[in-house]
């Protein structure tokens, strides 16, 4: 048996982080097993769903690196298949046609309410004569249930789970309009694309018994079935927009790597011994279905910030360099050169030990490309200030004198200079600091020289000597 499983998200928004972990746990189990993964989109509220909602899901699932077999799927265009199967029911005796108004629909609910009853159909056009029918009165088609005995679903995720069948009425397959639910659409293309798994979030459970009945009632193998807790929030509670319940393309923009994504999305329910850092490509061999976990899982932003600064940290310093480079120029105010952006690549192995975020590595890196005269911060122009113009002129020729340019020359002739003047490192290195960077966090100074190249240094020291560097009220921290 080939594997085959499927997302079907509703494009009514953005895919948020609990459709894009089922996405992950849908891939990863087709990838394990060598099978296929569908991407299905389940569009039949045309009211609510939208090309833009359609959209976000595609860029969400590719930004997540979560790659589909074949064309997406459109439920809305397999709608004349889905009637199609609504009336093989309806001749078989499976089905039939209810001709209640919805006026009578809402007095069942409005008496079932008072009378403390879950609302349900009553059943009233099951076994009527049709030609009771009313003429002005179009018809639903709805399932004819069993209403003897139970349904059980072997699930494998929450175990055996069953239900009485009296629990359950007969519900809608076709509306009044001729257009098919969800609950038959569902169920059709599960079975025209040869569903095997259906792996979703247990608030689909109760919806698993009916579509067992339906499946049953088309003749279908049933799927394996596997409902995944949902994700709450740190404190237990429903997962909210305040816990991290935002669509995937707010991680993007929050400056989330998507390997880091995917590794906090798996360990969100599902584990393998104690490890935390597991790469995609460990996903893929270990990932089962018995390691996911019962409970709901609990979102913690610390949690995420610290498998990103891992994969920050192991991430190649050209690609790092290109994803922060768009937010780079926008602090700059300027498209970067190809001289620009190679020091900004020659910067991220300083800078990406510490980030937790591409937008903190974006905002520690403006520096090496900012044009001069740099805005001093007040403490660096501080320390300008206090450092003198006379030291820095010289330091500005000892520099100057340098016959190489790597990191070791400029030490040697900053650590030369401290000596001549009898001045602690510290007092000579923090002024440079702030004349390099107009800041007073960086990287190792003589790192950030050694980047910055010779003229850049040189140019930099000279504009804080003419007094060309600005100042802004507010430190950056890199």
């Amino acid at each position: 048996m080939t594997v085959v499983t499927r997302f079907a998200p509703s494009p009514t928004g953005f895919l948020h982080i609990g459709g894009a972990r089922t996405a992950l746990f849908n891939w990863l189990y087709a990838r394990h097993h060598g099978g296929r993964f569908i991407l299905r989109i389940e569009d039949t509220d045309r009211a609510r769903s939208t090309p833009q909602a359609v959209q976000a899901i595609l860029d969400g699932l590719r930004w997540l690196e979560l790659d589909w077999d074949g064309e997406a799927e459109s439920q809305f265009a397999r709608r004349d298949r889905h009637a199609a199967a609504a009336h093989r029911l309806l001749e078989a005796g499976l089905a039939y046609r209810c001709y209640a108004t919805p006026a009578e629909l809402e007095e069942m609910r409005s008496r079932a309410r008072a009378e403390g009853r879950p609302p349900r159909y009553d059943g009233r056009w099951r076994d009527r004569d049709p030609a009771d029918a009313p003429a002005d009165v179009p018809p639903a088609v709805r399932f004819r249930a069993p209403t003897d005995g139970s349904t059980t679903i072997a699930d494998a995720v929450q175990g055996e789970v069953t239900v009485r069948n009296d629990q359950l009425d007969d519900m809608i397959l076709l509306r009044a309009d001729g257009t098919p639910t969800y609950m038959l659409s569902v169920v059709v293309d599960d079975i025209d694309m040869g569903i095997t798994h259906v792996i979703r979030g247990d608030d689909h459970l109760t919806n698993a018994f009916r579509q067992t009945q339906l499946f049953q009632a088309l003749g279908a193998a049933l799927p394996v079935f596997a409902h995944i807790p949902l994700i709450h929030g740190p404190d237990g509670a429903k997962l909210s927009k305040r816990h991290g319940a935002l669509g995937v393309e707010a991680y993007r923009d929050m400056g989330y790597l998507p390997e880091a994504m995917r590794n906090y999305l798996l360990r969100l329910g599902w584990a393998h011994g104690d490890d935390e850092i597991i790469s995609t490509e460990q996903a893929i061999a270990w990932f089962d279905l018995p390691e996911v976990g019962k409970s709901a899982a609990r979102f913690d932003f610390a949690k995420l910030d610290s498998l990103n600064g891992h994969y920050l940290r192991q991430a190649d310093a050209a690609r790092l360099a290109g994803l922060i480079r768009p937010a780079v120029e926008s602090l700059v105010a300027r498209p970067l050169d190809e001289a620009a952006f190679g020091r900004l690549v020659r910067g991220m192995p300083g800078l990406q030990q510490r980030a937790k975020t591409l937008v903190d590595l974006a905002q520690a890196a403006a520096f090496y490309v900012r044009q001069r005269p740099l805005e001093m911060t007040d403490k660096a122009a501080e320390l300008l200030a206090e450092f003198g113009s006379a030291r820095l002129q010289g330091l500005h020729e000892a520099l100057a004198g340098a016959a190489e340019w790597t990191e070791s020359a400029v030490e040697a002739e900053v650590r030369a200079f401290t000596e001549a003047e009898d001045l602690k490192l510290g007092k000579v290195a923090q002024p440079l600091r702030a004349a390099l960077t107009g800041s007073t966090m960086s990287p190792g100074i003589f790192e950030v020289a050694a980047i910055l190249g010779r003229d850049e240094t040189l140019g930099r020291i000279a504009d804080a000597l003419s007094g060309g560097a600005g100042s802004r009220d507010v430190d950056s921290s890199h």
